[in-house]
Parts: structure tokens; sequence; C-alpha cells
């Protein structure tokens, strides 16, 4: 594990009330008690700023790009509230929201924006982050990415500027970069440690891991929830396109209103270089791919993701995890069963202590063991969690079930562990684009033309699925061009988070809880949520799409030829899930997914070799297959 800057111990002394959190704490605020009912007692920044009395000031970085071209450099504007004491005698660590959503859109479960009235003036700090950690002694900034909101310029949609943008501010910060007020004035940040800890969900989560990746001196953690590591696989998937003109259509939606008219010759590159047109990974791509950065990034991370995120879907955050394990990154995981929803408003009270506890640890040295702590937290069922030390999990084995026919021609194919000695038949399916994925997977023992489905035998035992699973298809397609999908599938009536609903597994309640300190501006109360559960007769586990033309490589299509035979490979989305004992794991093979996918229409027809064709799952306490 790399260490961690160390801070004089006068100064935290000063800055700090370091006392052991105790459940018996009379000075305790409600939430601290909330809060502290979830964990056990460790050494804690205590509330001793006031609130109201906070420095709330605007900032604008001088910044070196100038994405709308018109000669002058863009400024980044930045909100900072940080406690009234701070300054050169006390220093503080700042806490970081960088994020494209302040004027419009919102923040949180309750879309928060930071000037409701539309005044000019930017009351209100989004989210509880000021409301909790100012009065313990943090800073909390929030820049607006470039484009949006009072920032200048135009946005780019993961590009470089976009990143550049945000690690400005952090220059600022620690002293490497220029900023002024409204008035041109020149303005130092004398007051901060240069510590930041950058924080957010989604498109914000997407700027931290991008600046992590450039390994930008001061930033010391990062807590990305739900975000982007690859922007590429946020709009394709193995060569497929989720959706026509996606980076222009985004960098539109967030770019300031005042500038979008400027910004359109910017909005129609965008969507020029990233072709639509082939799907093909390219330089436009590998620009805002961070992964390939991952041996710059020097702080450390502490990654929230939905199992079920559809939106920012898992293969974002697995890619990412998996590469910063190479390099021996520290870090620490929550896994949850719903989809694209903070954990603030999923596991409100844990998320608040824990964060609490990361923060102190990375941003201010405070030993209180959370690093000691079981990486892993995996959410099974509604409120239901595990603790493990990895994931995947390192049990967990690659097990081939291959495709092979079932007992008669009117009943289904099999999944089976064993080898396949002899040549057998092919199946056929043809692509139906507007086969829904329900039609899909539903009916699963009858024969249908545009679909295959393979089922095991009843579960004896649970069964833990941890990583990718793979699929190979070896079969013969009869037009130049087509589309795949496979669903891997819990057959098996049970009770369930409803990832699927309008909340995404949680519902709204009108009940509100406190999280900090409160102004008239600013409060620290959000309504409290619920999981949203049902009981249904299948569970579609994870998905993967993929483009047959990419069969050698996502940088280049092969028009496909009928009279070969092809070996198609491609993983799914990553997932974590038990099956249990006596239900039945399924897998569909089909052709376009209209729903996920921009759907072919060739109507070609597949012509799949059982027996040379599987899925390889990597299933927790089995023997690993060839």
């Amino acid at each position: 594990m790399r260490k961690k800057s160390f801070i004089a111990l006068t100064t935290m002394l000063t800055a700090f009330s370091l006392t052991l959190s105790s459940l018996n704490d009379t000075n305790a605020t409600a939430e601290e008690k909330n809060s502290q009912s979830h964990s056990k007692a460790v050494l804690k920044s205590q509330p001793r700023y006031s609130y109201n009395d906070a420095i709330r000031e605007t900032v604008f970085v001088q910044s070196s790009l100038d994405t709308d071209l018109n000669g002058q450099a863009d400024r980044i504007a930045v909100d900072i509230m940080r406690p009234k004491e701070s300054g050169s005698k006390l220093k503080v660590p700042v806490i970081m929201d960088a994020s494209p959503y302040y004027e419009r859109l919102g923040r949180g479960n309750e879309s928060e924006i930071k000037d409701k009235d539309k005044d000019g003036i930017n009351e209100k700090f989004p989210l509880f982050y000021d409301n909790y950690f100012v009065p313990r002694g943090y800073a909390v900034v929030h820049p607006e990415m470039v484009g949006t909101n009072q920032s200048d310029g135009c946005a780019t949609t993961g590009g470089y500027e976009e990143i550049e943008s945000i690690k400005v501010v952090i220059d600022w910060l620690n002293g490497r970069a220029t900023a002024r007020d409204k008035n041109g004035k020149v303005v130092e940040a004398e007051w901060t440690t240069g510590n930041v800890g950058m924080i957010g969900k989604s498109y914000d989560g997407t700027l931290a891991n991008g600046v992590a990746a450039t390994g930008v001196e001061g930033l010391k953690t990062i807590v990305p929830i739900g975000a982007i590591s690859s922007w590429y696989n946020y709009y394709r998937y193995e060569g497929l396109t989720y959706y026509k003109n996606g980076p222009g259509g985004l960098a539109r939606t967030v770019t300031s209103t005042a500038r979008k008219e400027a910004c359109q010759p910017v909005f129609d590159r965008l969507n020029k270089e990233a072709d639509d047109q082939t799907g093909d990974y390219n330089d436009f791509w590998n620009e805002r791919n961070y992964i390939k950065d991952v041996k710059n990034v020097k702080a450390s991370v502490f990654a929230v993701h939905g199992l079920n995120d559809y939106n920012v879907k898992m293969n974002q955050f697995a890619d990412w995890w998996e590469a910063l394990s190479k390099e021996d990154v520290p870090r620490k995981l929550w896994l949850s069963q719903i989809g694209h929803v903070d954990p603030f408003d999923f596991r409100r009270a844990e998320w608040v202590d824990t964060l609490h506890q990361w923060f102190d640890y990375w941003l201010l040295d405070i030993e209180n063991g959370i690093m000691k702590e079981p990486a892993v937290d995996i959410e099974r069922g509604a409120d239901n969690w595990e603790t493990y030390s990895s994931w995947p999990d390192k049990k967990a084995h690659p097990l081939k079930l291959r495709f092979l026919p079932g007992p008669n021609k009117d009943s289904n194919g099999i999944l089976s562990p064993a080898p396949v000695k002899k040549r057998m038949s092919t199946q056929s399916f043809t692509d139906n684009p507007k086969q829904t994925e329900t039609d899909m997977v539903t009916n699963e023992t009858t024969v249908k033309s545009d679909r295959l489905v393979f089922l095991t035998d009843t579960l004896k035992n649970n069964v833990r699925l941890s990583g990718r699973p793979k699929i190979s298809l070896r079969a013969g397609v009869d037009k130049p061009d087509s589309n795949l999908t496979v669903l891997i599938v819990d057959y098996g009536t049970d009770t369930r988070i409803d990832h699927e609903s309008k909340g995404e597994g949680i519902r709204t309640l009108t009940e509100e809880s406190c999280w900090g300190e409160s102004s008239a501006a600013d409060d620290a109360c959000y309504k409290e949520t619920e999981k949203t559960i049902h009981t249904a007769p299948y569970e579609v586990v994870t998905r993967g799409w993929f483009d047959p033309q990419n069969w050698k490589s996502i940088l280049i299509e092969d028009e496909l030829r009928p009279e070969k035979t092809y070996r198609f490979q491609w993983n799914t989305l990553p997932e974590d899930y038990v099956f249990k004992a006596g239900h039945r794991i399924g897998v569909i093979v089909a052709g376009s997914d209209y729903r996920r996918t921009v759907a072919s229409t060739t109507g070609a027809t597949y012509d799949v070799h059982l027996g040379q064709s599987y899925a390889e799952l990597p299933l927790v306490g089995v023997k690993k297959t060839k």
C-alpha cells in the first residue's frame, strides 16, 4: 500500500477535536447518532465550526483551454464553502464535487441545482457534503465543468478539455494556477492543505476518474459512484452502437444555454469523430479512455456501482477496478443490487459514516482503521450485505457450460459442463429486430425461430457467479451484417429488488432525515427512500451484445461471408450473483436487442454449432475447466 502524506499533529489538533465517537456522547448531533448506530466507535473529526458562519465565495480559475475558439482562455467557475477560521493559520483539506449539472438537471435524488430562483446567485450547495463536512473542518468545492453554468467554453463529452478544466482547479488549490474573483482580483487558496478528495455520481464521478488518471499532485482520493472509465463503452458494446449522436447530444445538453449556438460546431465535430456508422474504436474514443492512463493514478479509490446499472454499465466499473488492482492502488468497493443510484439513497447511515471515515483517513491522516476493514461490500438482497476481501472473488474459476441439443426436436437445448467428443448438429435462429427482451426470456421451454435457449438441470446447491461471463459461438451467418445478443437468466420464482422499476430499485418517501447543519438557503434534510421489491419467475442476471463484423477486433469491421464459419467471442457485463438451489441457469442467444442497441435490419439467420459453442461462467467453488 502506498503511504499517505503526513500532516503535522499540531496542525491536526488545531483544526480538529479528535475524540472517540461514542453512542452516549451527549454532544453528538442526531445524524451522528444515527450513523454511529451502524458502526463501532472510531476516531473521527468532530463538528466544531459554524456552518452558518462559513465563508462562501466564487472564484474563476484561468485555464489553458479555448474550447469555443473565441481567442480567449476559458475560465472555470468554482464555488467554495469553508470554515470561517480557515486561512493562513488554519489550513483545511478539500472535498470536491466537479459537475456539469449545476445549472439544470441537478444533483442527487431531489435534483438540486445551485441557483434555483435564477437570480444569478448560487445560494445552494447541492447534496449533503457541505452541511456535514464543513462543520468538521473541511472545505467543500464545486467546480463547474468547462462549458457549463458560469464556466466558459464548450463541453466535449469526456474529452481532454473537460478533464483539464477540473485538473486546473486542483492546480490552483496547490498554488500552480491563477484564479480571480468576479471583480478581477487575484485570489489565492492560502486556506487549504492542498489535499483534495473528489467525489461524485455519474458524470461527476467520471470527472474524478479522468482527473485521477492525469496523476495531478494534491488529489489524494476519489470516490466515483456509477462512473464512466471509458466513453466508448458508454456509447458502444463490442462494436454495436447503443444509440446515435450520443457524444454531441450530451455535450449540447450540459453546455450552458447561453453558449449552445456558439458551441454547435463542437457538437457536430464530436458526432462526426465518434463514427456511429461503424461503431469501431478510434482515436476519438481512445482520448476518452481513462483506463489506458491508470499507471498515473496516485489517489486511492472508493468505488460504488450498481450491479444492475444499465446507464453506466458494470463494465465501466470493472475495467477500471481491475486496472487499479494491477497497479496496487489502495481501494474499497460497494456493489449494490440496484441501478444508477447514489448510496446516500440506498444505504444512507452506513454511507455517511463510511465516507466520513474514508475522508478522515485519506485527507487528514486519522488512523481510524478504515483500510483494515473488508475491502468489498456486496448487496445480495434488499439491504442484505456481505463482505469480501476482493472482487471478483479469488475463488471463482471459469466453468464451461457447453450448448447441447435437447432430448428431442420439440425441446430447447441444455447447458452441460461435460466434454464433447463427437461432432454435433447445428441449431438455427433468425434475427427478429422487433423481438422484445421479454419475448426472448419468457416461455423458456418453448422452441422459437428467433432465439435459442439453453438450460441447466435444477440446481442442487446455491451457485455464486463472480466476474465476467464469456460467450463463445461457433456459427455461420447468411448475411454480411447483423447483431448478436446473449442473456444469462436465473429461472426460479423469488423476491428480488425491482431494479427495472422507475426508481431503479428505490422508492422515495415523504419522510426526511438530516445530515449536518442547515441554513435558511441550504438545509441538510433529504427525503428517505426504501427498496422496491417484487416477486418474479425469473431474473435477467446479465447481458452482452456483439457486432459480428467486429469478430477480429473493435478497431475494424470485416464483412461476413455466408460460406464461412466464424468463432464469435465476447464477454457479457460483469456480475456478482447467487443462483439459488432449486433454480435453473439459462443462456439465451438471439439477434437484435432494440431496447438496448441500434437494431439490425438484415434479418440474418445464424447456424450455431452445438458442442463447439459455450458460455464460460466464473463460479465460486468449482474446478477450473479447459
